[in-house]
């Protein structure tokens, strides 16, 4: 699939980095460095505008290195590209250590991947099937 794309990041194109990968990197694109203190958030822009085909998105998700190694992560996970969205893709990056983190310019911060959805149209009705597990929710399958 071919998506129409606009950088003006400087940067390279997202990209897949093996074979196989589902995501592809977005950098940040920044006149200077931004300091995430603890628990503190910021919008990353990254210089990328797209235009999607109609029936795919855009998910933004955090890098899972990222996360592990200094806590930092995309606060809205996944976050949402929709198809008529026009403007620059920005990353809601929160910093949830106990240290400033440093975001630089060209560094990697976040996965975007592109996902096809469906488009659904609510039907009420009085009843719904049943099933095993009925109205079971949250730990009602158990632990083990």
């Amino acid at each position: 699939m071919e998506i129409k794309i606009i950088n003006k990041s400087g940067h390279a194109l997202p990209h897949y980095e093996t074979l196989a990968s589902a995501g592809m990197d977005l950098r940040a694109n920044l006149e200077a460095p931004i300091v995430l203190k603890p628990l503190g958030r910021a919008i990353v822009p990254t210089g990328i505008f797209m235009e999607l085909p109609v029936g795919y998105e855009a998910q933004v998700r955090p890098r899972s290195g990222l996360a592990a190694k200094k806590g930092v992560t995309v606060l809205n996970a996944p976050g949402t590209i929709d198809a008529d969205y026009r403007g620059e893709v920005g990353v809601i990056l929160v910093n949830l250590s106990n240290e400033d983190f440093t975001v630089e310019n060209g560094e990697r911060v976040a996965q975007m991947v592109i996902a096809k959805h469906e488009r659904s149209e609510w039907v009420e009705v009085k009843t719904l099937s049943d099933t095993d597990r009925g109205a079971g929710g949250f730990g009602s399958t158990g632990v083990k």
